[in-house]
């Protein structure tokens, strides 16, 4: 007869559920694979999944219950670790919604909006269509296979155990946060100020010539000089979202092992 003793269940439980707490965590949270449109039995399955390939190659685990204070304390931490891990991967997405809100208000296309299912609001048609090519451009490039790399190399910097979270990892998160935005706006700039000498030519034009109408012409205007340097800008621009997913990689690295 086949018996399990408490201290065996206990065993499995714990090297089960606690990788899956921080691989689910960061599923939830990264870019593309916690995209809405995946359904959610689908993102707990692959979660389930890379925690029993990933469960026997782990350190051994704290000798907790898993259900006891310390056990519930262990897996609010693993949580913590995986959604701290999937945002800072989506803060480079952040960063091109930004330049595309940026430029589609510098274009009059502020008004022009869709409902965005991922972030259950409304998002600026510029920002959606950068959206869109970043997240190509994050498929091609494999991304999403560096993050999930990325994640398992955090269970060697960051072991499961019942330490709380080192200060250093937050800080450099919200660092990290405040570069990301810094490259949406440089990623904005050359559209936003060819738009901006575009609409003082206008100005200038009006004062010369009012006869002309520049108002009736100006949106027609501002529109085609976006859409044309956006056209312009998309060979280069793919290679710098390359280069930031790269070095959104090397946080996750360094938020890790800050986090220990």
């Amino acid at each position: 007869m086949f018996t399990v003793t408490y201290a065996q269940l206990n065993a499995w439980l714990t090297a089960f559920l606690w990788p899956f707490t921080r691989i689910a965590a960061l599923i939830a949270t990264a870019p593309v694979l916690g995209h809405t449109g995946i359904p959610a039995r689908v993102k707990i399955a692959l979660a389930a999944f890379m925690a029993l390939i990933v469960a026997p190659t782990l350190a051994p685990m704290p000798q907790v219950t898993v259900f006891s204070a310390n056990g519930v304390w262990i897996m609010v931490m693993q949580f913590l670790i995986g959604a701290a891990l999937g945002f800072t991967m989506q803060l480079v997405f952040a960063a091109v919604e930004m330049a595309g809100t940026l430029v589609g208000l510098q274009m009059g296309l502020g008004f022009a909006t869709f409902f965005d299912p991922s972030s259950s609001a409304s998002q600026q048609v510029i920002s959606s269509f950068l959206n869109m090519i970043a997240m190509l451009a994050f498929l091609a490039y494999n991304g999403h296979l560096q993050v999930v790399a990325a994640l398992i190399e955090s269970f060697q910097s960051v072991p499961i155990a019942q330490a709380a979270l080192g200060p250093p990892g937050l800080h450099t998160l919200v660092q990290w946060g405040n570069a990301i935005f810094t490259a949406g706006l440089l990623l904005s700039l050359p559209v936003v100020v060819a738009l901006l000498v575009a609409n003082l030519s206008l100005g200038i034009l009006n004062r010369a010539a009012p006869q002309i109408g520049v108002f009736q012409i100006g949106f027609s205007v501002t529109l085609m000089v976006g859409m044309l340097l956006l056209m312009l800008m998309l060979p280069n621009m793919i290679p710098y979202f390359a280069h930031l997913v790269d070095t959104g990689i090397d946080q996750m690295g360094r938020i890790s092992a800050g986090l220990r």
